[in-house]
Protein backbone atom coordinates (compact mmCIF):
# COMPACT_ATOMS: atom_id res chain seq x y z
CA UNK A 1 0.00 0.00 0.00
CA UNK A 2 1.04 3.52 -0.74
CA UNK A 3 1.06 5.91 2.17
CA UNK A 4 -1.11 8.94 2.34
CA UNK A 5 0.17 10.35 5.21
CA UNK A 6 3.86 9.88 6.76
CA UNK A 7 4.79 12.26 10.16
CA UNK A 8 8.42 11.90 10.96
CA UNK A 9 9.76 12.83 14.30
CA UNK A 10 7.31 15.91 14.74
CA UNK A 11 8.15 18.50 17.85
CA UNK A 12 5.99 21.35 18.61
CA UNK A 13 7.37 22.94 21.81
CA UNK A 14 5.14 26.19 23.07
CA UNK A 15 8.24 28.25 25.40
CA UNK A 16 9.53 25.12 27.00
CA UNK A 17 6.51 22.64 26.92
CA UNK A 18 6.67 19.96 24.69
CA UNK A 19 3.05 19.61 23.54
CA UNK A 20 4.34 17.14 20.52
CA UNK A 21 7.56 15.07 21.61
CA UNK A 22 9.14 13.08 18.86
CA UNK A 23 5.83 11.93 16.97
CA UNK A 24 6.01 9.46 14.07
CA UNK A 25 3.78 7.42 12.43
CA UNK A 26 2.18 6.63 8.53
CA UNK A 27 -1.28 6.44 7.51
CA UNK A 28 -1.58 4.44 4.55
CA UNK A 29 -3.98 4.30 1.73
CA UNK A 30 -7.56 3.16 2.57
CA UNK A 31 -6.86 2.91 6.20
CA UNK A 32 -8.87 4.84 9.29
CA UNK A 33 -6.93 5.69 11.90
CA UNK A 34 -7.92 6.86 15.47
CA UNK A 35 -5.64 9.21 17.62
CA UNK A 36 -6.83 9.09 21.62
CA UNK A 37 -5.51 10.51 24.74
CA UNK A 38 -6.36 12.09 27.89
CA UNK A 39 -6.88 16.04 27.23
CA UNK A 40 -3.53 17.42 26.97
CA UNK A 41 -1.84 14.86 25.19
CA UNK A 42 -0.67 16.43 22.14
CA UNK A 43 -3.60 15.48 19.82
CA UNK A 44 -5.09 19.01 18.70
CA UNK A 45 -2.09 19.94 18.22
CA UNK A 46 -0.62 17.60 16.31
CA UNK A 47 -3.41 17.91 13.98
CA UNK A 48 -2.90 21.58 13.52
CA UNK A 49 0.83 20.72 12.82
CA UNK A 50 -0.34 18.72 9.70
CA UNK A 51 -3.07 20.62 8.22
CA UNK A 52 -0.55 23.83 8.18
CA UNK A 53 -2.29 25.66 10.58
CA UNK A 54 0.96 25.50 13.04
CA UNK A 55 4.65 25.58 11.89
CA UNK A 56 6.06 22.70 13.69
CA UNK A 57 9.08 23.15 15.77
CA UNK A 58 10.88 20.55 14.08
CA UNK A 59 10.49 17.33 12.24
CA UNK A 60 8.61 16.44 8.82
CA UNK A 61 4.77 15.92 7.29
CA UNK A 62 4.56 14.44 4.16
CA UNK A 63 1.28 14.00 2.36
CA UNK A 64 1.59 11.28 -0.65
CA UNK A 65 5.72 11.35 -0.43
CA UNK A 66 5.20 15.82 -0.94
CA UNK A 67 6.79 17.65 1.84
CA UNK A 68 3.90 19.39 2.89
CA UNK A 69 5.33 20.56 6.36
CA UNK A 70 4.51 24.21 7.02
CA UNK A 71 2.07 24.33 4.39
CA UNK A 72 -1.00 27.00 3.96
CA UNK A 73 -4.28 25.17 4.54
CA UNK A 74 -5.43 26.82 1.24
CA UNK A 75 -2.85 24.78 -0.43
CA UNK A 76 -3.24 21.43 1.16
CA UNK A 77 -6.56 21.46 0.14
CA UNK A 78 -5.55 21.62 -3.30
CA UNK A 79 -3.55 18.60 -2.83
CA UNK A 80 -6.61 16.78 -1.53
CA UNK A 81 -6.27 17.10 2.54
CA UNK A 82 -9.83 18.08 3.95
CA UNK A 83 -11.12 18.36 7.69
CA UNK A 84 -13.69 18.23 10.09
CA UNK A 85 -13.59 20.74 13.35
CA UNK A 86 -14.28 19.84 16.76
CA UNK A 87 -17.00 22.99 16.32
CA UNK A 88 -19.48 22.51 13.63
CA UNK A 89 -18.53 24.83 11.02
CA UNK A 90 -21.92 24.29 8.63
CA UNK A 91 -23.28 27.72 7.24
CA UNK A 92 -26.82 27.75 9.51
CA UNK A 93 -28.83 30.33 7.27
CA UNK A 94 -27.49 28.09 4.13
CA UNK A 95 -29.37 25.14 2.93
CA UNK A 96 -28.17 21.39 3.42
CA UNK A 97 -27.36 21.55 -0.39
CA UNK A 98 -25.73 25.05 -1.00
CA UNK A 99 -23.54 23.97 2.69
CA UNK A 100 -21.96 21.23 0.61
CA UNK A 101 -21.46 23.26 -2.75
CA UNK A 102 -19.76 26.01 -0.82
CA UNK A 103 -17.59 23.38 0.72
CA UNK A 104 -17.17 21.97 -3.43
CA UNK A 105 -15.96 25.44 -4.10
CA UNK A 106 -12.78 24.92 -1.93
CA UNK A 107 -11.54 22.62 -3.78
CA UNK A 108 -12.18 23.87 -7.40
CA UNK A 109 -12.89 26.72 -9.20
CA UNK A 110 -11.77 30.48 -9.62
CA UNK A 111 -13.16 33.24 -7.68
CA UNK A 112 -13.90 34.41 -11.76
CA UNK A 113 -15.79 30.82 -12.13
CA UNK A 114 -17.71 31.73 -8.80
CA UNK A 115 -18.64 34.92 -9.96
CA UNK A 116 -19.97 34.27 -13.10
CA UNK A 117 -20.20 30.66 -13.76
CA UNK A 118 -23.79 29.01 -12.36
CA UNK A 119 -24.87 29.15 -9.28
CA UNK A 120 -24.12 26.06 -7.70
CA UNK A 121 -20.86 25.90 -9.52
CA UNK A 122 -21.32 23.05 -11.37
CA UNK A 123 -21.10 20.83 -7.95
CA UNK A 124 -25.44 20.26 -7.67
CA UNK A 125 -25.18 16.68 -8.98
CA UNK A 126 -22.18 16.12 -6.47
CA UNK A 127 -23.98 17.37 -4.09
CA UNK A 128 -27.08 15.55 -4.71
CA UNK A 129 -24.73 12.42 -4.72
CA UNK A 130 -23.41 13.44 -1.02
CA UNK A 131 -27.08 14.48 0.08
CA UNK A 132 -27.96 10.73 -0.95
CA UNK A 133 -24.76 8.96 0.22
CA UNK A 134 -25.26 10.40 3.84
CA UNK A 135 -28.71 10.34 3.81
CA UNK A 136 -29.93 13.51 4.03
CA UNK A 137 -32.53 14.13 1.27
CA UNK A 138 -35.12 14.15 3.61
CA UNK A 139 -33.78 18.00 4.75
CA UNK A 140 -31.96 19.04 1.73
CA UNK A 141 -33.48 22.04 0.84
CA UNK A 142 -33.75 23.30 5.02
CA UNK A 143 -31.67 25.47 6.47
CA UNK A 144 -28.49 24.00 8.44
CA UNK A 145 -29.68 25.85 11.34
CA UNK A 146 -32.54 23.81 11.78
CA UNK A 147 -31.43 20.40 11.67
CA UNK A 148 -30.68 18.67 14.75
CA UNK A 149 -27.07 18.20 16.15
CA UNK A 150 -26.76 14.38 14.71
CA UNK A 151 -28.11 15.81 11.37
CA UNK A 152 -25.32 18.80 11.29
CA UNK A 153 -22.68 16.53 12.22
CA UNK A 154 -23.75 14.38 9.64
CA UNK A 155 -23.79 17.20 6.86
CA UNK A 156 -20.48 18.63 8.56
CA UNK A 157 -18.76 14.74 7.53
CA UNK A 158 -20.50 15.27 4.04
CA UNK A 159 -19.03 18.76 3.40
CA UNK A 160 -15.44 17.47 4.26
CA UNK A 161 -15.60 15.01 1.64
CA UNK A 162 -17.43 16.77 -1.06
CA UNK A 163 -13.98 17.59 -2.95
CA UNK A 164 -13.31 13.81 -3.59
CA UNK A 165 -10.14 14.61 -0.70
CA UNK A 166 -7.49 11.82 -0.75
CA UNK A 167 -7.28 12.49 2.95
CA UNK A 168 -10.10 13.36 5.88
CA UNK A 169 -8.66 14.78 9.11
CA UNK A 170 -11.75 13.96 11.68
CA UNK A 171 -11.84 16.37 15.10
CA UNK A 172 -14.25 14.45 17.18
CA UNK A 173 -17.17 13.54 14.99
CA UNK A 174 -18.72 11.91 17.79
CA UNK A 175 -18.98 14.72 20.24
CA UNK A 176 -22.38 15.58 21.09
CA UNK A 177 -24.04 13.25 18.73
CA UNK A 178 -27.31 10.74 20.09
CA UNK A 179 -26.54 7.13 19.98
CA UNK A 180 -28.72 6.67 16.46
CA UNK A 181 -27.30 9.24 14.69
CA UNK A 182 -23.95 8.47 15.94
CA UNK A 183 -24.48 5.04 14.64
CA UNK A 184 -25.67 6.45 11.12
CA UNK A 185 -22.37 8.31 10.99
CA UNK A 186 -20.50 5.58 11.62
CA UNK A 187 -22.03 3.49 9.35
CA UNK A 188 -21.64 6.35 6.82
CA UNK A 189 -17.79 7.04 7.28
CA UNK A 190 -17.13 3.03 6.97
CA UNK A 191 -19.24 2.77 3.79
CA UNK A 192 -17.31 5.91 2.14
CA UNK A 193 -14.05 4.28 3.13
CA UNK A 194 -15.27 1.02 1.78
CA UNK A 195 -16.61 2.15 -1.66
CA UNK A 196 -14.08 4.86 -2.28
CA UNK A 197 -11.33 3.93 -0.75
CA UNK A 198 -11.26 7.35 1.23
CA UNK A 199 -8.31 7.65 3.82
CA UNK A 200 -9.20 9.41 7.22
CA UNK A 201 -7.30 9.92 10.68
CA UNK A 202 -9.85 10.56 13.57
CA UNK A 203 -9.20 12.47 16.92
CA UNK A 204 -11.87 11.48 19.19
CA UNK A 205 -13.05 10.77 22.81
CA UNK A 206 -15.85 8.57 22.54
CA UNK A 207 -13.71 4.72 23.02
CA UNK A 208 -16.35 2.68 21.92
CA UNK A 209 -16.87 5.15 18.37
CA UNK A 210 -12.97 4.81 17.86
CA UNK A 211 -12.85 1.16 18.92
CA UNK A 212 -15.63 -0.32 16.47
CA UNK A 213 -14.53 2.61 13.30
CA UNK A 214 -10.93 2.48 13.29
CA UNK A 215 -8.85 0.24 11.65
CA UNK A 216 -6.09 1.11 13.23
CA UNK A 217 -5.71 2.44 17.01
CA UNK A 218 -2.91 5.35 18.21
CA UNK A 219 -2.81 6.54 21.51
CA UNK A 220 -1.16 9.69 22.84
CA UNK A 221 0.54 11.10 25.97
CA UNK A 222 2.30 13.96 27.11
CA UNK A 223 3.01 14.39 23.44
CA UNK A 224 4.47 10.82 22.66
CA UNK A 225 2.92 7.49 21.12
CA UNK A 226 2.68 5.23 23.93
CA UNK A 227 1.23 2.22 22.00
CA UNK A 228 0.09 1.77 18.41
CA UNK A 229 -2.40 -1.57 16.68
CA UNK A 230 -5.48 -3.13 16.53
CA UNK A 231 -8.45 -1.49 18.83
CA UNK A 232 -8.27 -5.25 20.76
CA UNK A 233 -4.74 -4.43 21.16
CA UNK A 234 -4.98 -0.65 21.95
CA UNK A 235 -7.77 -1.50 24.67
CA UNK A 236 -6.08 -4.15 26.79
CA UNK A 237 -2.08 -2.21 26.53
CA UNK A 238 -1.45 -1.82 29.95
CA UNK A 239 0.04 1.55 29.68
CA UNK A 240 -2.91 2.62 27.62
CA UNK A 241 -5.05 1.00 30.99
CA UNK A 242 -2.81 3.30 32.92
CA UNK A 243 -2.73 6.24 30.89
CA UNK A 244 -5.82 6.92 29.84
CA UNK A 245 -8.89 4.14 30.07
CA UNK A 246 -8.37 3.63 33.89
CA UNK A 247 -8.79 0.42 35.36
Amino acid sequence: MASVLEIADLHKSFGGIAAVNGVSFTVEEGEIVGIIGPNGSGKSTLFNCVLGQLQPTSGEVRIDGRVTTGMRPCDLNALGVSRTFQLLQVFPELTVRDNLIAAGQEHCGTMFSRLFGPRDAGLGPVADRMIEFFRLSHVAGERAGRLSYGQQKLLDAAMAFMGGPRLVLLDEPAGGVNLTMLGDLRERLRAINRERRSTFVVIEHNMDFVMSLCTRVLVLAEGRIIAQGSPDAVRNDPKVIEAYLGP
